[in-house]
């Protein structure tokens, strides 16, 4: 009985190796992790696997993007150094119906499904690092950044692109790391302080909340009129801070102990009732209600460490997508019948959670591994990426997992003809 259990692991471990090997570019750290796997499963070395056992989903290394990510949340920012295009900044407005992008010389706004340039606007001084938009209002929040930053890093300007001038700016003493705006509000990350003001043509300051140091600038806010909850990091490693901004004074900030590591991403749904979270580690996506508190979801991208670049749900919170600097996004269902597991998963208790874990029930890749950021589109059963090359995709899937490209092109070659 002793050896067929043995055997049985054996065998276990190298399906589970020949799967991981497709994801991942280093043989000698998925033997070091089968290894660990099989020690903490109290199997010693005996079933352990060698390299031979296992059929790689590759011949040589995967040479990723060179592209620096600007560290933020739902964004992408790119190393001047290693690109032509121009584009500094991507990132989506509240309901994911259309997509921003700071450039060397401006900026430009874009509907998402269907894909149809909707505005730009070209400066002959300088780009923009961050343009957040307040769904498809005629305001923006533009902050400088690129080799010759229109406006100063440490200011927010409120832009009327209705009359084509500034309407208001905010200065700060240090570099804005994120904005996040919604009808009567205006928050502004900086590097460990969250500042809240209300949102009229002179702004009051209304709050100021202490944080971790943020470089990332991670910030959520709900944008509806019902819900007002702001999610930040917390104070210690892997903890998310919930407020109401509607009130700050009865209602007292709610710590959720998220993670063990660092946070890399949040994300609220549209209502501002669900909290999606990542870590630096990237391999577990965990969802929150902001209201009890609890968790309701644990799902896996990977075993392998990933940079989670981007997280959002659909339009009635049933699925979301995750992209990360592998080159791939992840689609997970809220209703975890629909998504994969491990044959193994009925053995939950007796071994590691790993293999009772919630995987995506479709994926997609990202030609060349480009970095970018993903949401779903008009399609309940449509994902785009908008990457850090110019590149648009729109991915559709079925109830099965299987997937196709739909549209393919480059976004920044469009006008608005």
């Amino acid at each position: 009985m002793a050896a067929g259990v043995l055997r049985l692991a054996r065998e276990t471990l190298s399906r589970l190796a020949t799967r991981l090997a497709m994801r991942c570019t280093s043989p000698r750290r998925l033997l070091q992790f089968i290894g660990r796997l099989s020690l903490t499963l109290g199997l010693g070395t005996n079933a352990t696997i060698t390299i031979a056992e296992i059929h790689w989903g590759w011949s040589f290394p995967v040479v990723r993007s060179d592209i620096r990510t600007r560290r933020m949340s739902n964004v992408i920012s790119q190393s001047m150094s290693h690109t032509t295009n121009g584009l500094l900044f991507a990132g989506w407005n509240q309901d994911q119906g259309c997509f921003a992008c700071g450039m060397e010389n401006g900026f430009r706004i874009y509907n998402c499904d269907p894909l149809k340039e909707k505005e730009r606007q070209d400066f002959e001084d300088g780009g923009l690092g961050y343009v957040e938009m307040l769904f498809r209002c005629n305001y923006l929040a533009l902050v400088g950044g690129g080799p010759r930053p229109k406006y100063p890093e440490n200011k927010v300007i409120i832009w009327d692109d209705l009359k084509k001038e500034k309407v208001t700016e905010l200065e700060f003493d240090g570099p804005v790391r994120s904005v996040k705006l919604k009808r009567d509000r205006i928050v502004v990350v900086l590097d460990k302080m969250i500042r809240i003001f209300n949102f009229t043509r002179i702004p009051q300051e209304l709050h100021q909340i202490q944080t971790a140091p943020n470089p990332r600038g991670l910030c959520a806010l709900s944008p509806t009129t019902t819900n007002s909850v702001l999610a930040y990091p917390g104070v210690e490693v892997g903890h998310v801070n919930l407020v109401d901004l509607s009130d700050m004074t009865d209602k007292p900030m709610v710590d959720i102990s998220a993670h063990e590591a660092a946070l890399s991403c949040i994300a609220l749904n549209l209502q501002g009732t669900q909290l999606a979270t990542a870590s630096e580690k990237g391999t577990l996506i965990r969802v929150y209600d902001t209201q009890t508190h609890e968790r309701l979801l644990e799902l896996r991208r990977g075993a392998a460490n990933a940079s989670i670049y981007c997280i959002n749900f659909n339009q009635d919170s049933t699925l979301l997508c995750v992209s990360s600097d592998h080159g791939t996004i992840h689609v997970f269902s809220e209703d975890p019948t629909r998504n994969r597991t491990s044959s193994l998963a009925k053995a939950r208790g007796i071994l590691p959670k790993y293999f009772s874990s919630n995987w995506s029930f479709t994926k997609f890749q990202i030609p060349a591994g480009i970095h970018c950021i993903c949401a779903f589109g008009n399609d309940k059963k449509s994902v785009i990426a908008i990457c850090a090359d110019g590149s648009y995709y729109k991915y559709s899937f079925d109830n099965k997992g299987e997937s196709h490209i739909d549209t393919c092109c480059k976004f920044l070659q469009m006008t608005d003809e």
